[in-house]
């Protein structure tokens, strides 16, 4: 049988050998620990550190990075506009409070997830006074977006207990 590629030969001839497929170099991309890129929207009291993004990678629907909040520090007030964020905890304590006055609170630890909505004023803070609070943080879009608000807390926030199937009672 014949494979006829727009090229004429006869059968004695080797055939050509296909292009390269055009995703040896956009596809998989692997972005190294020490590849991360800080020059991205920060908030005052945690530094982020870009790893997908669309300027790294080419990313259109989503944002990957890491957090760091330092030990008994928090970050300012902030919303991510229109995007979704979703927070998971690595090492160390959340603390997250949230509302028109972050006037509600829930704490997350290793292993836990964390779900932002859209335009929702929140603060991170890490909970412990001696260990840093380390986190990955993927968003709903290839760009970073990070709204700095100026909101005057609520003095003492209203704890949310946080009630899914690995805190069936309820955990804070």
């Amino acid at each position: 049988m014949s494979h006829d590629h727009g090229h004429s030969h006869s059968h004695d001839e080797p055939s050509s050998v296909p292009p390269e497929p055009a995703w040896k170099h956009d596809g998989v991309r692997v972005v190294g620990a020490n590849q991360l890129d800080v020059n991205t929207a920060q908030t005052p009291g945690m530094n982020r550190a870009a790893a997908i993004n669309f300027a790294r990678v080419g990313a259109q629907k989503l944002w990957a990075g890491t957090v760091t909040i330092h030990a008994d520090a928090k970050t300012g007030a902030h919303h991510h506009g229109p995007l979704e964020s979703v927070i998971y905890v690595v090492r160390g304590k959340a603390r997250m409070r949230w509302g028109d006055k972050l006037e509600f609170t829930a704490e997350a630890g290793p292993g836990d997830f964390i779900y932002v909505p859209p335009f929702v004023p929140h603060q991170e803070i890490n909970a412990s006074a001696t260990e840093p609070l380390e986190c990955v943080l993927c968003r709903s879009d290839g760009e970073a977006v990070a709204v700095n608000l100026d909101i005057e807390p609520v003095e003492k926030p209203e704890s949310v207990l946080w009630v899914d199937p690995t805190h069936p009672h309820g955990g804070v």
